[in-house]
């Protein structure tokens, strides 16, 4: 089960542990999920700024979707 993301901060403490990120558009949101080791993550984000933010601090392949 995805465990959910609530703040920036939270997500960028666990971005090291990621083994993978994927990123998913929808109509009225960005989902950011991080896989690590023994979870998945997501963020939910309205803003393509704050994303962009986020993704700047990724050091594993990010996979659009």
């Amino acid at each position: 089960m995805p465990h959910e993301i609530k703040s920036k901060e939270e997500l960028l403490k666990i971005i090291p542990k990621a083994i993978e990120c994927r990123v998913k558009h929808n109509k009225e949101e960005i989902k950011i999920k991080i896989r690590t080791k023994n979870m998945l993550y997501t963020y939910k984000a309205k803003d393509q700024n704050e994303v962009n933010e986020i993704l700047n601090n990724v050091k594993v392949n990010v996979i659009n979707i």
